[in-house]
């Protein structure tokens, strides 16, 4: 195939339907080819599809020309691996790309009709129950804290008040960071919800190896310190990998699963509602 006489043929045909606004091709019903390969065509509706109004013209025919030279080698090589790749290796693929198909059908149309049916609605007790049965289940894989923390200037003037009120943090202590939270590059009050230690490595970058050891220590107060900030940071408790997860960190996951079961047994009820309507009108029939 020569590719240049061909986008030379293109490049009018291309011109053309700019001119006449793709016209041409919209009011024509047949199906007008462009390119063949083999038994495969390209058609201008396929090739129309490329391109918008806004593109110019010099673009629009660098990308025509791009895909059908793309579209052609690839159907030359798919063409060559048929003739070539043993009848096994032909059927293996084969088998693997109707399997594939019939699984996008299948899991479209079972998620189309059983995801309206879910109850999202999952309440506490049923949370707290699903744990309490599985908490062998739930180690943790990851080292937890609980913690608060800020960033400030190393030369703010409020840097010793703010230290001693991170790390007291009683009531007035919390009202007044809060007010004082403008000074701040970044902070975290909220020292009840469980963190992965990495997310406080990724957040706090000029931590040492000894720094990271004396995150894992609970009641712990942190002062580390770059060329620009100061990074004040208040210990609360810890949780450390291969101990039994929280209910609150493990309330996420416990969710999913309780809803992945709900969905499986409406796709199960799904099927047999589908196979007895099928044997009750006939579409469903086992030879003897």
């Amino acid at each position: 195939m020569n590719f240049r006489i061909l986008r030379g043929y293109f490049y009018c045909l291309l011109g053309l339907c700019l001119l006449t606004g793709c016209s041409y091709f919209q009011n024509s019903e047949e199906k007008k080819v462009v390119v063949r390969v083999n038994e495969s065509y390209l058609y201008e509706e396929d090739i129309n599809a490329l391109i918008n109004e806004n593109t110019s013209e010099e673009d629009s025919a660098l990308i025509v020309s791009n895909y059908i030279n793309r579209w052609a080698t690839q159907k030359l090589l798919i063409d060559r691996a048929r003739l070539n790749l043993p009848q096994s290796k032909l059927k293996e693929f084969n088998d693997l790309v109707e399997n594939y198909r019939n699984e996008l059908y299948t899991s479209a149309y079972t998620s189309a009709v059983v995801t309206p049916k879910l109850d999202t609605n999952i309440t506490e007790e049923k949370l707290e129950s699903y744990f309490k049965d599985h908490k062998d289940n739930f180690k943790l894989g990851e080292n937890l804290v609980k913690l608060r923390y800020i960033s400030l200037e190393k030369d703010n003037s409020n840097l010793d008040e703010i230290k001693e009120r991170i790390k007291r943090f009683n009531e007035e202590d919390r009202a007044a960071l809060n007010k004082l939270s403008l000074q701040f590059k970044n902070y975290s009050l909220n020292d009840s919800v469980w963190v992965k230690l990495q997310t406080v490595y990724d957040k706090i970058k000029p931590l040492t190896a000894e720094d990271r050891s004396n995150l894992l220590k609970k009641s712990n107060f942190l002062e580390v310190k770059d060329s620009l900030s100061v990074y004040l940071i208040f210990i609360n408790d810890v949780l450390e990998r291969g101990q039994e997860s929280p209910l609150e960190y493990a309330k996420p996951t416990i969710k999913k699963i309780l809803l992945n079961k709900q969905k499986l047994n409406l796709i199960k009820e799904l099927e047999k509602d589908i196979t007895k309507d099928a044997i009750k009108k006939e579409q469903f029939e086992i030879y003897n």
